[in-house]
């Protein structure tokens, strides 16, 4: 396996040594993720577990709410804990915890009404992330937006520490399945020629990939369907000066159609097929919140307009924000930047 040699040190190998430090002198350790986790933030979560019980730990994986049923086949995910259903529970368990790993996200905010536990716990906090701007609060940071996915920082540590050798196939499946959501199986934020030497390097631990894309791609309810039918015919515009296109979903809407958590997943990706567009925006009333998702194509920075619009972030290509309002002001601002952005577009669509 001559060709690992080429695998960079992203993480600096002083931070490498003071993680594996913190685990060693640890007992009790917490793993969280965002709220309404995806692949990424349970493919890293599950995998750093498995490694954390293989070295001798005593570690919980708690997140916010639920997560979509076509992710649960990961090996540990009935385990988790889910803080809606026991807040009292999840504050205990992070007031008790010597380690806390926050995965997948850069503010405490980002995990909805376990912010405040995740503050007040006395535990050391390591941040593991790829999005941009961490926040304040943790005591060892790893932030490198550059990076395709957590899981993939999750790989490069235990590499860097030495540690692939020993790694198990559950542990290998879930970032593999980490990665691979996140990139959109590997269409978006996905060029950088080490990410394909790290897969080499999971199907040596002889994973099934075509196994993993089904169970997580061809795993949905009749009802996903006709939900995805609805939104493009009655939910989409499409506007084709600006090479953008927008779909969106009520909350009665959803019910309409039975919704379940993950139903919508990948529905953001769909108006990039059509001629001429290179920014798509999904934007889906939830409860208490507006969450949005945005997907462009060439050099369009969806993040930046994530950011500027929606409190948002994340990759060139893909990022995404939240609104704390009602649907048809989410609307307005979205077509308020839409025009702010109009320039912008424009020169995008034609970069090539």
């Amino acid at each position: 396996m001559k060709f690992t040699e080429s695998l960079t040190d992203v993480i600096e190998p002083g931070k490498v040594e003071q993680i594996m430090r913190a685990i060693n002198d640890a007992n009790q350790i917490v793993i969280t993720t965002h709220l309404s986790p995806d692949g990424d933030a349970l493919g890293s979560s599950l995998a750093l577990c498995h490694f954390l019980k293989r070295e001798g730990k005593k570690v919980r994986i708690i997140v916010p709410n639920s997560f979509p049923y076509f992710l649960k086949w990961m090996k540990g995910a009935g385990e988790i804990s889910v803080a809606e259903y026991n807040p009292e529970a999840a504050r205990h368990i992070l007031n008790h915890a010597d380690l806390i790993f926050s995965l997948d996200y850069n503010i405490p905010k980002r995990v909805g009404l376990m912010a405040s536990m995740l503050e007040e716990s006395p535990a050391l906090k390591i941040l593991i992330d790829h999005h941009l701007f961490p926040g304040n609060g943790f005591n060892i940071v790893v932030s490198h937006p550059e990076i395709s996915s957590t899981s993939e920082l999750i790989f490069r540590l235990l590499f860097q520490a030495n540690r692939y050798g020993e790694m198990s196939q559950a542990e290998a499946e879930c970032i593999y399945c980490g990665m691979m959501t996140d990139t959109g199986g590997f269409t978006y934020n996905s060029s950088d020629p080490e990410i394909f030497e790290i897969i080499s390097l999971l199907l040596r631990k002889e994973i099934d990939k075509d196994a993993i894309y089904s169970k997580v791609f061809h795993n949905y309810s009749a009802e996903r369907f006709r939900l995805l039918g609805f939104t493009l015919s009655q939910r989409m515009e499409i506007y084709p000066d600006l090479h953008s296109a927008l779909i969106w979903l009520s909350k009665e809407d959803q019910e309409q159609f039975r919704f379940n958590k993950g139903d919508t997943e990948g529905f953001v990706n769909y108006p990039l097929s059509i001629k001429g567009i290179i920014f798509s925006t999904f934007i889906r009333e939830d409860d208490g919140l507006i969450k949005l998702s945005f997907r462009s194509q060439q050099t369009f920075p969806c993040n930046e307009f994530a950011s500027d619009f929606f409190n948002g972030g994340g990759h060139l290509n893909a990022s995404g924000g939240e609104y704390y309002g009602p649907l048809d002001k989410a609307l307005e601002i979205y077509g308020e930047g839409l025009k702010k952005y109009e320039e912008i577009l424009k020169r995008s669509m034609n970069s090539d």
